[in-house]
């Protein structure tokens, strides 16, 4: 079973109180890191109270100490129990959901003949099932809201390179996933869309992009440059926003126009 909320830094009480339980509720998976962590500040920032969710304990606390109308759940978005146990205590805490930003992501590269059965089915099941697994458990209170489901692909699910054939797949499968849900959802007023961010200045990617493929990028990219975490999390909240009130199955590439230009970087090649 889900362990529930971690570290509440609000009272649900205290919430109640303040009125923040009439406030709008995202929900964010992978949101102790990365455009998880940027997505739940900036929703914070524009009146939104957040359910930050994500498996890695110490990390989850440590995002989400200090953010105010935030609280903290810990649940592997890729286990069903723990999925529906951690929609069940959301509800229990904020009383609704009113968006679900599916984040949460795993990306492990490799040559196809290399890759083992074990990291295709761990690639897929965090990046694919853990979509499904929480959208649909959360169907029921996105129904109420009539709310929004955004889902996080990438670049890669749209255009084929090398080593990437489990992460690739899986990220091409939610950009399916997410039509699959603005086809069925519509007549409940809910909308589902789809962000592919290009290549973002986070933290893993300097880790492990080197600078041959970091000059590639810029070289390739028509804006020169990489997104940041902060970009991508501007166009998640616009489609969890009123503004986006008629658009529903898009897919949209944050990418800085690298989808567009379609030519392979040779640096990227294993």
């Amino acid at each position: 079973m889900c362990p529930g909320p971690i570290a509440p830094l609000r009272a649900v009480s205290s919430l109640r109180q303040t009125g923040r339980m009439d406030r709008n509720l995202a929900l964010v998976t992978g949101a102790a890191r990365g455009i998880g962590l940027a997505t739940t500040r900036l929703m914070l920032d524009r009146g939104w109270t957040v359910a930050m969710i994500d498996r890695d304990g110490p990390a989850l606390d440590a995002a989400a100490d200090g953010l105010r109308d935030a609280r903290a759940f810990l649940c592997d978005v890729s286990d069903p129990d723990q999925v529906a146990a951690m929609i069940d205590d959301v509800r229990t805490a904020f009383g609704r959901i009113d968006a679900v930003v599916n984040n949460a992501g795993v990306a492990l590269f490799g040559p196809i003949e290399e890759t083992g059965f074990d990291t295709w089915r761990e690639v897929m099941a965090t990046n694919l099932d853990g979509p499904f697994l929480v959208t649909q458990a959360a169907l029921p209170a996105l129904k109420e809201s009539r709310g929004s489901v955004v889902n996080i692909a990438s670049i890669s699910g749209l255009r084929a390179s090398t080593l990437r054939v489990a992460y690739g797949t899986s990220k091409a499968a939610v950009i399916q996933l997410t039509k699959q849900q603005a086809a069925e959802f519509g007549e409940f007023g809910i909308r589902a869309n789809c962000i592919c961010p290009g290549p973002v200045r986070t933290k893993l990617a300097m880790a492990v992009h080197t600078q041959e493929i970091v000059d590639a990028y810029h070289d390739a990219i028509p804006l020169n440059r990489y997104g940041s975490e902060k970009e991508i999390a501007s166009c998640i909240a616009f489609l969890c926003s009123d503004e986006a009130s008629y658009v529903t199955g898009q897919v949209l590439a944050a990418d800085g126009g690298f989808e567009a230009t379609g030519v392979g970087l040779p640096a990227l090649r294993g």
